[in-house]
């Protein structure tokens, strides 16, 4: 499976995947096997938004019924609903870095720590689908979602390491690396997300879904809970701000949303345009270098699509915008959010009515924002009669 930065690579992955998206993903989505040819692969393009959930649901329902397309359906709300969620907590964010700086601290100063950290990172645990799992990670930038769960388990039931380094190995080599659906995917697994329900990753689970590949001894045969602090309740939604398309504009794109089409037909006709790049700060250690590409290679793309109309281009730091109103589209918790912190005042940020219609309904957990997905998709339906 091959991810190219490119809108135009995203949309063909649509393409490609749509027959398979009814009953067909249904029944198979479960199975991790080589080439990963039962589930869409367009998380990558997703995470960035070359491609949008509303183009992909869109096309889904487009293609296949209600009933037939619930599964993947539901898998693209999920997205949206962790985000949604993590949005109305900022401080679960905040909570997660400052416990990676710990954790990370706890690296330096115990061997034992030490030791099994670096064997789970680089593949050498003799664990053997944990092991293929590390590595087809570093090799790819991508996992399919039953074995990013499986790994979890293990990393932090059998291999009892901290929850917050498995949440950081995968931010920092995932291409779909996304902070709310990490972070909480993380937490969920571990029994932190909702209250005493962890993940335990099973030999017999992990047969069935590998097609046999694996049948790994010695893992964890219970999964307690960790502990940690209620959830905090939730917070303000999102509203984002106005523009003035007449006004002169510096556009602030990042990683988390950077193609400006949807702004541009709005009428906004920047000055500047700002690449602002905070891929680096998705963990204190280094990034790996395919992630790092395929941020850069989003922008490339923007710029060879719609480069004609977004004026001066910098990449990095935004330099002196004097007399320019700085927009943004809003960046949910993460380290695009903290680069656009630092941009300065007068900030506008601009909310997508998708996450705006979505993010309110995401109070509780998913199976109550599951009951508003017919709602949802009916904006849907109404953005495109307009």
């Amino acid at each position: 499976m091959s991810f190219e930065p490119t809108r135009a690579a995203g949309l063909a992955r649509l393409s490609a995947f749509l027959p398979r998206a009814g009953r067909s993903y249904a029944a198979r989505r479960n199975f991790d096997l080589p080439g990963h040819p039962d589930v869409s692969g367009l998380s990558p393009w997703i995470r960035h938004r070359l491609v949008t959930e509303e183009e992909v649901l869109t096309a889904t329902l487009g293609a296949h019924s209600a009933s037939a397309a619930e599964k993947f359906v539901q898998e693209v709300f999920w997205r949206t609903y962790w985000k949604g969620w993590l949005e109305l907590r900022p401080s679960v964010w905040t909570a997660y870095r400052a416990d990676l700086a710990r954790a990370l601290n706890r690296v330096q100063t115990e061997a034992g720590l030490r030791a099994g950290w670096e064997a789970a990172c680089k593949g050498e645990t003799g664990i053997d689908c944990f092991d293929h799992w590390a590595r087809e990670l570093a090799a790819t930038g991508y996992l399919h979602n039953h074995a990013r769960m499986w790994f979890a388990s293990i990393w932090i039931f059998t291999l009892r390491l901290p929850w917050v380094l498995g949440a950081d190995f995968f931010l920092r080599h995932l291409l779909d690396g996304d902070p709310a659906s990490n972070t909480l995917g993380w937490r969920w697994v571990a029994g932190l997300q909702t209250k005493g329900k962890t993940y335990l990753a099973r030999p017999d689970n992990i047969a069935r879904y590998t097609g046999g590949r694996f049948r790994p001894e010695g893992l964890a045969d219970v999964a307690a809970p960790l502990d940690g602090p209620d959830n905090p309740p939730a917070g303000p939604v999102p509203t984002g701000d106005g523009f003035d398309p007449a006004a002169a504009t510096a556009l602030i794109l990042h990683e988390d949303d950077p193609d400006p089409g949807w702004l541009l037909d709005r009428g906004l006709r920047p000055a500047v345009t700002v690449l602002l790049d905070g891929t680096a700060d998705r963990s204190p250690l280094a990034v790996a270098p395919a992630v790092r590409a395929f941020a850069t290679g989003a922008f490339d793309d923007v710029l060879a699509r719609l480069g004609d109309l977004l004026g001066e281009v910098r990449r990095g730091e935004t330099g002196d915008l004097s007399g320019l109103v700085p927009v943004a589209p809003h960046a949910p918790q993460g380290p695009a959010r903290a680069a656009l912190d630092r941009v300065g005042p007068g900030l506008r940020t601009v909310l997508r009515p998708y996450d705006a219609r979505a993010w309110p309904h995401a109070r509780a957990g998913f199976y109550k924002f599951r009951e508003k997905i017919p709602r949802l998709i009916a904006g849907l339906e109404s953005d495109r009669a307009a």
